[in-house]
């Protein structure tokens, strides 16, 4: 009588290697994205800073990211920030998130590796979202306090110091004991539940995303204070969030950033009441 054990032991280290190939190819859509997203951001940036940004009194220059091109109305404004701002989350914030992603496809129940590809790209979708929310809420004030600037020069001349107050304000909060507990609570996604569906992967990412909103507000401050468009402040910002979240004592890099952040606000004070 012939047996079938040996074609079983020899199929299975067949299914053994195979395995690891969707979690491959996971990683290497992810890759391809982040590079695109990255690119992109640098070329858009790099369009940008061929157009020389507003001089403004009190001896800084308005970005280019709160202005209209020519013949541009306000909702094509609007859109073209919230692109920008997009793809540049994308890049920036992807590589954070990409650990927790991994483990929660390592959490689901589905059989299938598709769908567990597809849940996890729909929890990564949900997670962009929420940064590009984010994006959309901070336009309006930005743009308003951007006209402000542009037809009133005693606004304008106050920027500097504006600019120096959100340095102190991200300083200080990246200090904080609110800054500890958000970043504990922002390292990894919940895992999913045995029933997870399109609508669940979909609420996870975004409300996972919304936490990681909240975390980096202190970055997002510096952010805006030193230049949206500034290719050197994103990847400084990027490599910073990624410090904390993935480094094992990342409350410490989270410190180290406070301080650097405090030392840059007095240096934009010093700078600008030298030239005062």
């Amino acid at each position: 009588m012939t047996s079938t054990r040996p074609e079983a032991a020899c199929c299975a280290p067949a299914r053994e290697f195979s395995a690891p190939v969707p979690r491959r190819l996971f990683l290497a859509a992810m890759a391809l994205l982040i590079a695109a997203s990255t690119a992109g951001t640098f070329a858009w940036c790099g369009a940008m800073a061929d157009l020389p940004g507003m001089a403004m009194p009190g001896g800084w220059s308005m970005s280019m990211a709160w202005m209209r091109m020519p013949g541009q109305g306000w909702l094509g404004a609007g859109a073209t920030f919230l692109g920008m701002w997009t793809l540049m989350m994308t890049g920036m914030m992807l590589p954070v998130v990409l650990p927790a992603l991994l483990r929660y496809r390592a959490t689901l129940r589905a059989e299938s590796p598709a769908r567990r590809a597809l849940l996890t790209w729909l929890a990564g979708l949900g997670y962009l979202a929420a940064w590009s929310l984010a994006g959309l809420l901070l336009y309006p004030p930005g743009l308003a306090l951007a006209e402000a600037a542009m037809h009133e020069p005693a606004v304008a001349q106050a920027a500097p110091a504006g600019f120096a107050l959100l340095l102190l304000l991200a300083g200080a909060l990246q200090l904080s004991p609110w800054k500890a507990r958000a970043l504990a609570c922002c390292r990894d996604l919940p895992p999913a539940r045995p029933d997870a569906d399109r609508r669940m992967a979909w609420r996870r990412g975004l409300a996972f995303g919304w936490r990681c909103v909240l975390c980096c507000l202190p970055q997002t401050l510096a952010l805006l204070a030193l230049g949206v468009m500034d290719l050197g402040v994103m990847a400084a910002l990027a490599l910073a969030i990624l410090a904390e979240r993935l480094a094992t004592r990342g409350g410490r890099y989270a410190r180290l950033t406070g301080l650097a952040l405090l030392v840059l606000a007095l240096c934009q004070v010093a700078r600008f009441a030298g030239m005062a």
